[in-house]
């Protein structure tokens, strides 16, 4: 009796032993999936929108050497009714709002601060989609209607081994993917907690066999087309997304800060969503765009990519938003008008025809809401014309 005591004490003693040492193996990994599945707690979404480096793996993206982009501080505005209990209700952290360049509204709420380098969420699609054109125009990439798999053959055996380029930029590709934040056991859920394991997106990806659709018939939200949109370009140039972003983009804008990437394992940049730069800086990126491509003197991007990259080309449902190569567009539209937005509430809105840009950054744990990107839009319409 005693024996068989003294062999159960050992094997839980060596049973603790390896569970601790696996325990400190995988420390960071642990960590970091924790913090993944309380990523969006109530006590919590605030802080981590705003320190996402604390949590996950990253990659810089430097501003470079070059002088800051004035944002030269205009006339005050005063917003209109009812936006003080909108700020409120849709939990924003960041409301900036410029006019020909020039600030006139910045505010920072929820205990943010002007140098918080904040998550943009799918915000980062419209970067990517920039730097697409940018590579396209150099001729680095071919055509819209080229295959994926000829710049990423190592998806010729999964879901998008028939799918072209601009199938995959308009969220069209038939991809069967499901995107619900609020669902555990959803695709995009189980992407965080492969990020957070050091997994590797590409693995992911290529995992893909299932569709809903041939290729540019319906349009769904899949945010891994975005990475395959990244799997393209570091396909094409040999170079990861970003180094590109950075040479032929940041560098540009005459940003105040550095910026980062969340990346997985392997270093792979999460381009659909890992961007994080402050909101004056994501201002600049949104003020290139409302000067149709040209920053302080400088041209980062054509006009006429901006023009058929914002124009709603998916094939969206009647009546819904319009979606371009990686931007929206109001089911009722206003000339000129282009709109970046991310989960949880993060916007960049740019009236073209105006010089309005607006960018907002939020915890809105209601985002998915009937009606409520519907009613940010018209604040926004109802802020750009006070100016």
């Amino acid at each position: 009796m005693r024996r068989s005591f003294r062999i159960a004490a050992r094997l839980l003693a060596l049973i603790l032993f390896l569970a601790l040492a696996v325990g400190l193996w995988k420390r960071e990994e642990l960590t970091r999936l924790l913090a993944v599945n309380s990523l969006f707690d109530r006590d919590r979404i605030v802080q981590n929108f705003s320190h996402m480096d604390a949590a996950f793996l990253t990659t810089p993206l430097l501003r470079g050497t070059g002088p800051v982009t004035p944002l030269p501080q205009g006339a005050p505005l005063t917003l209109p009714a009812g936006a003080a209990a909108w700020v409120e209700d849709r939990q924003i952290t960041s409301l900036l709002v410029l006019k020909d360049g020039a600030l006139r509204h910045e505010t920072y709420h929820l205990g943010t601060r002007p140098e918080d380098r904040r998550i943009s969420w799918s915000m980062a699609k419209s970067y990517l989609s920039v730097l697409f054109g940018i590579l396209l125009a150099e001729g680095t990439i071919a055509s819209l209607d080229d295959p994926v798999v000829t710049y990423a053959p190592s998806l010729a055996d999964s879901a998008y081994a028939k799918a072209s380029l601009r199938n995959v930029l308009n969220m069209a590709s038939g991809v069967r993917f499901d995107e619900d934040y609020l669902d555990k056991s959803s695709d995009i859920n189980r992407m965080g907690r492969e990020i957070a394991l050091g997994g590797s997106l590409d693995d992911f990806t290529r995992a893909l066999k299932d569709t809903v659709a041939p290729p540019g018939q319906v349009w769904t939200y899949v945010s891994i087309d975005t990475h395959v949109l990244g799997m393209v370009i570091r396909g094409a140039t040999g170079r990861s997304v970003p180094d590109l972003l950075q040479e032929k983009v940041i560098n540009k804008l005459g940003q105040e800060a550095d910026g980062y990437y969340l990346t997985d394992g392997t270093g792979t940049a999460f381009v659909l969503g890992g961007l994080n730069l402050t909101s004056r800086d994501y201002a600049r990126f949104a003020q290139m765009v409302a000067q149709e491509g040209e920053i302080a003197g400088q041209r980062v991007v054509s006009a006429d990519w901006l023009t058929a990259s914002t124009t709603a080309s998916a094939p969206t449902e009647a009546g819904k938003m319009g979606y371009g190569f990686q931007w929206w567009q109001a089911r009722d539209p206003r000339p000129g008008e282009v709109i970046a937005q991310g989960v949880y509430g993060q916007f960049l809105y740019i009236d073209q025809q105006r010089d309005v840009v607006i960018v907002m950054t939020a915890a809105d744990r209601r985002f998915r809401e009937k009606g409520r990107t519907r009613e940010n839009i018209e604040m926004f319409r109802a802020i750009a014309d006070r100016l």
